[in-house]
């Protein structure tokens, strides 16, 4: 037995060394040429500046960013958003969220897949035996009785000639790193999330105390009109447009209130928990965030975003499935091998002559498959030609979110510059027209215009702080940030 099992072994090596130098059909991947450009679209030279400049001043001066190593997409999430409570929830999040843990079950599978693939290249063993035992004692003929044992090892193996398991094993093993880059997407995509929605909130928390205080600001001057108005020094017109002035801020209030409450609950459940409150750390115009970010160099984009990097996994196992097949062209090569021990005492079993091997091998070579095989070929050719195309789709709309980022948060930024302009403006208008109504200049009418503008301005503003952190987010995932752990 063993002079059969050392046979078996040198065989397998020689024919495991022969398999290995064979040669393995289909193209071998290279990484397609992509039209990259040399800087990003839409940085202003220096945007500190533009902070003393009008917003059309700022525009002339638009030109390419320039070509700096450093990019916001290298931060780490909790590098860039700073905020202590909202760092908690990201984490909270991407504990909790079933979407990223939806996308780790499927990286597991994929794992498995590789294991599964890759075991088609290695021989199969099994070991098995018997045991029969058989007695007679039916007259007139004499008792006897028999006992057979016998054990058995067996062996088989497809060769691998022509590649086709190892483009298989290859295809898999693009495909579980495509599973895990999605699964870099869902994170980047969930910690986008979180921080939009965070953003909001405080966005609309500070809404919410604008309103607050102009509604107390209001009242009192509604009671004003009307001592006035008992005294003479005011109409009932006044009066009428005093209380239009609290209607409206109340109504705000009570709208904002609803809009808070849904966002914390959208928040809860983005996070992993049931609907709740949502602690809260730095308001709205606290968030530190730097004015001028440095986008880097385009090329980087193409190994930082995830989603470019999916694609491009994708691509690479479409490649390794137009060598599995085209390897079934080429005939398929089987080798068996059984070897063990027989005999008609237990106690002789490993001891006896009563040895027996066998070892066969067969081949089988497609002839005619009705165009099957060609067909397989142009499939898996056209799916790959299909992965090629959303590749470079997927590279282009890349370019295309960085270059809209970097001139929406540019331009919010100028825009909210702007509007704490017109916000003092306005403020500074209502303030003297009050003057003016007290000391019988004007009357009502004209507080309630300034007043108006001066509350919808303050909350444009807030809104505008809001769009800038927005913007801010939207830039960070699109420069591939938000994946790194």
């Amino acid at each position: 037995m063993r002079n059969i099992l050392r046979s078996l072994t040198t065989a397998s090596v020689l024919l495991g060394i022969l398999a290995l130098s064979s040669c393995t059909v289909g193209p071998n991947y290279k990484r397609p040429i992509v039209d990259v450009p040399g800087a990003y679209r839409g940085v202003a030279p220096d945007l500190t500046s533009t902070e003393h400049q009008s917003a059309s001043e700022a525009s002339q001066q638009e030109t390419p960013a320039t070509n700096s190593t450093a990019s916001l997409g290298d931060e780490k999430w909790w590098q860039v958003f700073q905020d202590k409570e909202l760092q908690d929830l990201i984490r909270t999040a991407l504990k909790n969220n079933y979407d990223v843990r939806i996308a780790a079950t499927r990286v597991l599978q994929a794992q498995a897949q590789v294991g599964i693939t890759r075991a088609d290249q290695l021989p199969s063993l099994a070991t098995g035996g018997n045991l029969t035992n058989q007695r007679s004692t039916l007259p007139p003929f004499p008792a006897f009785e028999s006992t057979l044992g016998q054990v058995t090892a067996s062996a088989a193996w497809n060769l691998d000639f022509w590649g086709r398991y190892r483009r298989a094993t290859e295809a898999a093993r693009a495909t579980l790193l495509a599973d895990e880059w999605a699964r870099q997407e869902v994170i980047a995509t969930l910690v986008a999330d979180v921080a939009t929605d965070y953003f909001q909130l405080r966005d609309l928390d500070l809404q919410l105390e604008i309103s607050k205080r102009t509604l107390s600001d209001r009242q009192d001057s509604l009671q004003l009109t009307e001592t006035k108005e008992q005294h003479g020094l005011a109409t009932l017109l006044d009066i009428r447009q005093a209380e239009q002035l609290v209607g409206t801020a109340q109504t705000s209030v009570t709208d904002l209130e609803r809009q808070i409450t849904q966002q914390e609950n959208n928040l809860s459940i983005l996070v992993g928990n049931n609907p709740g409150a949502i602690p809260r750390g730095l308001t709205i115009t606290e968030q530190p965030h730097v004015p001028e970010v440095p986008p880097g160099i385009p090329s980087q984009l193409l190994e930082r975003r995830p989603d470019i990097r999916e694609a491009e996994e994708n691509l690479v196992a479409a490649n390794a499935q137009i060598g599995v097949a085209r390897a079934q062209y080429f005939p398929q090569i089987s080798l068996t091998a059984d070897a063990g021990f027989q005999s008609s005492a237990l106690n002789s079993l490993f001891t006896g002559p009563a040895g027996l091997w066998s070892m066969a091998g067969s081949f089988s070579q497609p002839i005619f498959q009705g165009g099957r095989l060609k067909s397989n070929v142009r499939l898996a050719e056209a799916q790959h030609e299909q992965l090629l195309l959303t590749y470079q789709q997927t590279i282009q709309g890349a370019f295309r979110d960085v270059s809209n980022a970097l001139v929406g948060y540019r331009k919010t930024r100028q825009f909210r510059i702007e509007q704490e302009r017109l916000v003092k403006a306005a403020q500074d208008a209502a303030q003297l027209s009050e003057v003016r109504f007290k000391a019988g200049k004007t009357d009502y009418l004209e507080v309630l215009t300034n007043e108006t503008n001066a509350f919808s301005a303050e909350l444009t503003l807030a809104q505008a702080h809001g769009n800038e952190l927005l913007a801010l987010v939207t830039l960070y995932q699109s420069l591939g940030g938000g994946w790194q752990e």
